[in-house]
Formats: C-alpha cells, structure tokens, sequence
C-alpha cells in the first residue's frame, strides 16, 4: 500500500510504502500523483519512504515503476529514497547513474535528514 506523504511544499511530493506495493497503487496514487505535479512544472522532487512493515513489492508494481522513471527521464530533480532495506539502498547509487538528477539513500532512521537535503534550496512557492 502507498500513501502519500503531506505537509511538503510546492514542486515536492512524497509516498511512503507500507506492506506490498502494488500495481493498483502505482496506478491510483503514484502515477495520478507525480502526472500531476509534471503538468505544472518540469523538475519533481521526491521523497519515498519504505515504511518497516515495507513486504515488497508486486511484480506489476515494479514494472510500473521502470515505465513511470522512463517516461519522466530527466524530470526528477532530487529523489530521496528512505529506508532499511538493503537491495533497494544497494539499487540508488545504480539508478543515479542512470538518470539526470540527484538520488540518495538515507537509512529509516534519518527520515528528517532525507527530507532537509531533499528541500535544499526549494522557494516554497
């Protein structure tokens, strides 16, 4: 299940994944979500929390998600990518590789320092 995150400011949004993350989350919250927030402005900050009850997630899901990265290539500004879970942490550094924009991993534990590098220099507007 994914939930959106609230209390962040314009041009930022964020989700955090509890249990298994499936297609129909990518497809009712996610995909409306960022699909939004892309229709008023090119560069998208993220935040996407892996909650400790994280499970995983549905093979769709994953799909979705690749689709969702290609589609939006070089419109993710920053990604910060929080959690304990070590394939998804041992992924980041690949993925930033792959795409324009800044990606990090910050442990479950530095939810507050993930969200501070995650706003640097956002106006707020």
């Amino acid at each position: 299940m994914i939930k959106q995150m609230t209390g962040l400011p314009a041009g930022v949004v964020g989700f955090s994944a509890h249990g298994e993350v499936t297609a129909d989350d990518y497809e009712n919250v996610i995909v409306p979500d960022l699909e939004a927030m892309f229709a008023l402005r090119d560069k998208v900050r993220l935040l996407y929390r892996f909650a400790d009850d994280f499970t995983g997630f549905e093979t769709r899901a994953m799909w979705d998600d690749a689709k969702l990265g290609l589609r939006h290539f070089s419109g993710f500004e920053r990604v910060a990518i929080v959690g304990d879970i070590g394939w998804i942490a041992q992924t980041v550094p690949a993925i930033s590789a792959l795409f324009p924009g800044e990606f990090r991993s910050f442990p479950g534990s530095e939810l507050p320092a993930a969200r501070a590098w995650l706003l640097e220099g956002v106006s707020g507007d």
